[in-house]
């Protein structure tokens, strides 16, 4: 999968190249099934089925109640310090979270490296919570967590 493109990061465009026919193209994945660059839905959908489990996860330790502002803000507070563990460890060591792998999709390292590691991890969960970069795409499919890291999100299934 790894492929220099002569940018100064790597990932953010052609490089002088002509346009890839499909997402992926450029690092020789394939244009469908397994191993083709995820769509941005199953993406969003498994961003927001992690979500769903921090705070489901959360409420076995934090009391809940939407009539006092504060014992809320706790709750979400801790909601967020249980999505960055929930999404950071198990991409870190499985390339995945469970919103991922309910999906179909994984995080791939370009290099043909096994693990992501928890640099690329901690990363990623950072641009994620920022938002913009994760909604901002190249011509392979690719956003600003993936092209930081040297990474790219990939079908399973």
């Amino acid at each position: 999968m790894a492929r220099w493109t002569g940018e100064w990061l790597p990932g953010t465009g052609t490089g002088g190249q002509t346009a890839p026919k499909w997402p992926g193209e450029a690092f020789g994945l394939p244009e469908s099934g397994v191993g083709s660059v995820a769509g941005f839905g199953s993406r969003l959908l498994g961003l927001v089925v992690d979500l769903v489990v921090a705070g489901l996860i959360t409420t076995l330790f934090v009391r809940y109640d939407l009539q006092d502002v504060a014992a809320m803000q706790t709750f979400n507070w801790w909601a967020g310090v249980v999505w960055a563990v929930i999404t950071t460890v198990p991409v870190t060591f499985f390339g995945f979270t469970a919103g991922m792998a309910a999906t179909g999709i994984r995080v791939a390292r370009l290099d043909g490296g096994s693990m992501v590691g928890p640099w690329r991890a901690i990363v990623r969960m950072v641009l994620t919570i920022v938002i913009v970069p994760a909604l901002v795409r190249n011509a392979d499919g690719r956003s600003w967590l993936d092209r930081v890291t040297g990474t790219v999100v990939i079908r399973m299934r």
